[in-house]
């Protein structure tokens, strides 16, 4: 299974049941390169006879809606032209139209013409899914590798590692998170774990 293959799988599984797991939704859709998402929108159609951004717009609603769908098309601009406005419509259009490394230089000084860094004011500005999606952005624009190493921490500490995040990012990134690994898990599992990540 390629990996734009188990994402698409993991994004269709996170619509089945009682409720839209948007945590999964926003983790895949925030993280991947717009390369990534490309690909991501083909396997989907070829694996399901159906869009994506049709998927997303049944089970989101309101901004959340708007900020998945313009980020999942992976059309972000290639040059840093584009201005936000004010409030949600501002993040949303700064997180998803403005490239990457121009967000990198950006962001460290927004606090130079703000009294909030980035993560404050999207607090203030923004509550629920939406404030999730974009402090995921924002982290994941600033450092990747931080951002799924916290995202593989919070799936750890708490009581009952939760399974589907876990695996989802050591296939993506199984060698860097051998360590943690050994660490945090018992058993058969931690076996079947430790074998997805391949030898140390």
């Amino acid at each position: 299974m390629t990996p734009a293959q188990y994402d698409t799988s993991e994004l269709k599984a996170s619509k089945k049941g009682l409720g839209t797991d948007e945590d999964s939704i926003i983790e895949i859709i925030c993280s991947r390169t717009n390369q990534g998402l490309q690909e991501i929108n083909r396997v989907y159609k070829e694996m399901y006879k159906t869009d994506l951004e049709k998927d997303i717009i049944l089970d989101t609603s309101g901004d959340i809606c708007k900020l998945m769908v313009a980020l999942a098309k992976g059309r972000r601009a290639e040059d840093g032209s584009r201005k936000g406005t004010d409030g949600p419509f501002k993040w949303i259009s700064i997180m998803t139209e403005q490239n990457v490394s121009y967000l990198q230089k950006v962001l460290p000084r927004y606090k130079s013409y703000s009294p909030y860094d980035p993560q404050e004011s999207i607090k203030k500005e923004v509550k629920g899914d939406l404030e999730n999606a974009f402090l995921n952005l924002v982290q994941c624009t600033q450092n990747k590798p931080l951002y799924f190493a916290d995202q593989l921490y919070d799936s750890m500490k708490c009581k009952g590692t939760r399974d589907k995040v876990l695996i989802r990012i050591m296939r993506k990134y199984s060698k860097s998170l051998y360590y943690y690994t050994q660490q945090d898990t018992k058993g058969d599992y931690q076996k079947a774990l430790l074998y997805l990540c391949g030898d140390d």
